[in-house]
């Protein structure tokens, strides 16, 4: 560990879901299992002969499709390199040493780990069940963040209740911060409160419900003064987050509106199929407004399940976390990958049923 900041020998990275090569059924990471639009392929095009030149500073190009399409001003709308770029740069924006970020402790985990490498506080709330303990996720000075609908559970809260929390955190002078990575396949969207308060901020990205998870592409939407916060950060750390490439295509792919919704509502009958067979099979699947589904078989233990199917090259997401251990995420890909890994679940069940526990 010579040479090494004390600071970085501290933090326990990011562990991101298995990145296979060659022929699988890959439903680990969340993925929309159709390429993006038609028209990014062009957009791509006008872009090769000028990657020579730097990009646009703040990517005013696609600031402005985003905020015509949010009914808001450029200046409150950021973007950057996928949503876990704009998240983190949140932590240095909005987060001091005397009051810490709070969060739940079942939440997309790379919130604790912004936390840590850029040494600053955070409180993880317990969770009821698998349910956000609103009340005690407020119970506390310091802005909180939560993903809506939240990872991995898929369950998300009420527009009611976020209006809620925002106006709680406001009147304590602290900020709310809703990463709506998957809002496109359910729940409801916290964008009206932008209209109502300035303590709220908006997370959001194109990996999942465009197509787009190869080029990175995020942005934020929330009040000027917020924005410029994220503005100083990434401007204190790295002037061009967006290339030429990423921009064209989010742009190009923004604006096909059908063919975004076209792919979004095949997912989610996917996930409403897929919710009822896995019933079906005995498993216990929340209800998710995601494009993954969380999941557990009584009596089977998660693990056994995910090792027979990685052993088939079928790959699905498990969290070795005390309370979750039995649970898989599986993201909800085309028809033909989500038979397949039924296909695999009537084979394999039956040898593993009885070797764990009812729980």
């Amino acid at each position: 560990m010579a040479y090494l900041s004390r600071r970085i020998q501290g933090v326990q990275p990011y562990k991101a879901g298995d990145q296979p090569e060659g022929e699988c059924v890959k439903l680990n990471t969340n993925e929309n299992p159709f390429p993006p639009s038609p028209a990014v392929r062009a957009a791509l095009n006008t872009q090769v002969d000028r990657l020579n030149l730097y990009p646009q500073i703040e990517s005013e190009d696609l600031l402005s499709v985003i905020a015509r399409r949010e009914g808001l001003q450029e200046s409150q709308v950021f973007a950057g390199n996928g949503s876990d770029e704009v998240l983190a740069l949140c932590f240095p924006a909005f987060v001091d040493e005397d009051r810490p970020i709070r969060m739940p402790t079942l939440t997309y985990s790379f919130y604790p780990v912004f936390a840590s490498l850029f040494t600053l506080p955070c409180t993880r709330v317990a969770m009821k069940g698998l349910d956000i303990d609103v009340d005690a996720l407020l119970d506390g000075d310091g802005p909180v963040i939560l993903a809506n609908p939240n990872a991995p559970t898929g369950r998300a809260l009420p527009l009611s209740v976020l209006r809620q929390m925002a106006e709680r955190q406001q009147k304590k002078g602290d900020l709310l911060i809703v990463d709506e990575a998957y809002i496109a396949f359910g729940g409801e969207s916290a964008r009206p409160l932008l209209d109502e308060f300035d303590n709220v901020l908006i997370t959001r990205t194109l990996s999942k419900d465009h197509s787009l998870a190869g080029l990175r592409v995020g942005y934020a939407l929330g009040s000027p003064a917020l924005i410029d916060g994220l503005r100083r950060a990434k401007n204190s750390f790295n002037s061009y987050p967006l290339d030429r490439l990423a921009c064209a295509a989010a742009v190009a792919s923004l604006e096909d509106e059908g063919y975004f919704a076209a792919c979004r509502d095949e997912i989610v009958r996917t996930r409403e199929f897929f919710h009822q067979r896995m019933v079906a099979l005995g498993f216990e699947p929340n209800p998710s407004c995601a494009n993954f589904v969380f999941m557990r078989c009584p009596g089977v233990p998660g693990k056994a399940v995910f090792e027979a199917l990685k052993a088939r090259r079928i790959f699905v997401r498990r969290f070795d976390q005390p309370g979750i251990e039995d649970y898989l995420r599986i993201t909800i890909g085309s028809r033909a990958q989500m038979e397949a890994l039924l296909a695999a679940l009537h084979e394999i069940l039956p040898a593993l049923r009885g070797q764990g526990k009812e729980c």
